[in-house]
């Protein structure tokens, strides 16, 4: 499950605000602030938050005993012609 943790680093690494994330995403800012403040969320909205950091580029790395965080995909590299 995508925690308020890794909402706040996936916002940083793409130097999105508050706003930015809320309009992407299709919810309120007032939302991402409460969600962001540990707050519970509707599964759609966190879904919502999720699929927009993806499509963004995002991925997201679940507890592996090093904790949760994010990262950027590595992008794939074009096949040589």
């Amino acid at each position: 499950m995508l925690t308020a943790e890794q909402i706040r680093m996936a916002r940083a690494a793409l130097k999105w605000g508050v706003r930015g994330l809320a309009e992407r995403a299709g919810i309120t800012a007032a939302t991402v602030t409460r969600i962001e403040a540990g707050r519970p969320a509707y599964p759609g909205t966190l879904e919502a938050i999720q699929a927009t950091f993806e499509a963004a580029g995002i991925e997201f790395i679940g507890e592996n005993g090093g904790g949760v965080g994010v990262r950027f995909v590595k992008p794939v590299s074009s096949q040589a012609d």
